[in-house]
């Protein structure tokens, strides 16, 4: 099986994140995930975050530090996802007709989220806590 690169952009603002709904006739779709992509062949993280945000949700963004990376594998391909905190520089408008929301952290957990994503979902939700 192939291993798929994929950058995700963890963005906080005021104790929530930014999360967008994945499309109809995607990999997991209706599944709300954050924002971001494939990496192209040759192409860096933070150059490809940056491009996915723009694309996404027509934005730029100061990428920051990766926080954590996964690998998952998934009943037809293996995913190596490096999430990586992100600034927006401008309001973020959904570019492809997806759904997007702010989510208290707190909250995460009660979405559906990507199976990758629960060891994220949880150092965030650790970081919450008092």
């Amino acid at each position: 099986m192939t291993t798929i690169v994929v950058t995700a952009a963890v963005i906080e603002d005021d104790g929530r994140v930014l999360v967008t709904r994945r499309l109809a006739g995607t990999h997991l779709e209706g599944y709300w995930e954050f924002p971001g992509g494939k990496c192209e062949p040759g192409e860096t993280h933070a150059a490809c975050l940056a491009r996915e945000l723009h694309e996404e949700l027509g934005v730029a963004a100061r990428i920051g530090d990766e926080i954590l990376a996964v690998t998952h594998t998934y009943p037809d391909r293996v995913v190596e996802l490096h999430f990586i905190r992100c600034r927006l520089t401008g309001t973020p408008i959904p570019q492809l007709g997806q759904q997007m929301q702010w989510v208290p952290v707190e909250s995460l957990a009660t979405l559906r989220l990507p199976p990758a994503d629960t060891e994220l979902v949880e150092l965030l939700t650790r970081q919450e806590s008092p």
